[in-house]
C-alpha cells in the first residue's frame, strides 16, 4: 500500500519532477485566479467553492501523486493516471452537456427577442395599405 501521508520532499525523485510540479501548480493557481477574475460577481458562491475545491484537489494530486494511486486502487482502478483520465472524461462530457444546454437556452432567448423586435418594428396594417396604394397609383 502506498503511504498517502508521505512528505512532498520524499516524492520528488529528481529536479525534473520538482520543475513539473511547480509548473503544474502555477498553472492550476493561474487558471483558478483567471476563473475568479473573469466571472466577477455574477458567479454563484457554490461555483466558486467548487472551483476552489477542485484547485486544492489538483494541487494536492500534484504534490502527492501516490495518494491518487491509492484512491484509484481503493476504487478498483489500477493506476492513478487511469483514474484521472476517467474522471476527466466524465467532467468533459458534463461540461459539453452544460454548454449544449446553455447554447440552446441562448438560442431560444435570441429567437424570442428577434420576434419581439419584428413585431415592434412591423408597419401597422392601415399604414401598410396606404403605402401600398400610393406605390400602385404612382406606377
Amino acid at each position: 500500500m502506498i503511504d498517502i501521508l508521505s512528505s512532498p520532499t520524499e516524492l520528488v525523485l529528481d529536479s525534473r519532477s520538482l520543475i513539473i510540479q511547480i509548473i503544474l501548480i502555477l498553472g492550476i493557481l493561474g487558471i483558478t485566479a483567471w476563473l475568479f477574475i473573469k466571472r466577477g460577481a455574477k458567479q454563484l458562491a457554490i461555483r466558486r467553492l467548487i472551483i476552489l475545491a477542485f484547485a486544492i484537489f489538483a494541487v494536492l494530486a500534484v504534490i502527492f501523486p501516490g495518494a491518487v494511486t491509492a484512491v484509484a486502487q481503493f476504487v478498483g482502478v489500477g493506476r492513478g493516471t487511469d483514474l484521472l483520465l476517467y474522471a476527466t472524461v466524465v467532467v468533459l462530457l458534463g461540461f459539453l452537456a452544460l454548454q449544449e444546454a446553455r447554447t440552446k437556452n441562448a438560442e431560444k432567448r435570441t429567437t424570442k427577442l428577434a420576434r419581439k423586435v419584428a413585431v415592434y418594428e412591423a408597419e401597422q396594417p392601415e399604414a401598410f395599405r396606404n403605402h401600398a396604394l400610393k406605390v400602385t397609383k404612382n406606377s
